[in-house]
């Protein structure tokens, strides 16, 4: 079965994106992954700074989320737009997850991108710039992404999209990404 990790680049409590990203692991699920839905503030990580890093290594959660992604296939982010680029929560754990070069874990990785906002745009400009970063690390970011705008009036009240049209286009993008994921994943014969 393959197996997708999801995770928003939100701590905040009542986020949008923690909202859709339980809306998407569950579509992934759906489509037959077997899906680890993290959130990050259970892997609080200091600011990364070169000196911190040089006096006291990569810290224990950066290796602890590092073994999480080698376990799995694919990602699934749902990623919130600050200033129209990634949050620093998500930009700051993907710095830290870069550090680690000894044991590969996002290269050769495949993903797919959400991003709920409450303003008009949805949060598809900071998906261009979490895609530019991905990529820099190797990994393969799917070109379908879904982008909710709007999203503090899109969710329910138990946290379901309560357009069918937008949660057919999660459903979809999930689909895509356990495909992909599981056909990457398989060992080619020499």
């Amino acid at each position: 079965m393959t197996r997708i990790l999801c995770f928003a680049g939100s701590a905040r409590r009542g986020s949008l994106n923690k909202k859709l990203a339980a809306v998407a692991a569950d579509a992934a699920r759906d489509a037959g992954a077997e899906v680890t839905l993290i959130d990050l503030a259970d892997f609080p990580l200091p600011i990364y700074l070169g000196d911190l890093e040089a006096e006291s290594g990569v810290p224990a959660r950066v290796h602890e989320l590092a073994a999480l992604i080698r376990s799995h296939a694919g990602l699934l982010i749902a990623s919130p737009e600050n200033n129209t680029s990634v949050s620093a929560l998500l930009k700051n754990t993907l710095d830290w997850l870069s550090r680690i070069k000894d044991v590969p874990h996002l290269a050769g990785k495949v993903a797919g991108l959400l991003a709920a906002s409450p303003g008009a745009f949805g949060g598809v400009r900071g998906l261009y710039h979490l895609r530019a970063i991905l990529n820099s690390l190797g990994v393969d970011v799917l070109s379908m992404q879904f982008v909710l705008p709007r999203a503090s009036t899109a969710f329910n009240e138990a946290g379901r999209l309560i357009d069918a049209q937008q949660f057919e286009q999660v459903r979809n993008l999930a689909a895509r990404l356990v495909d992909v994921a599981a056909r990457l994943s398989v060992p080619r014969a020499l």
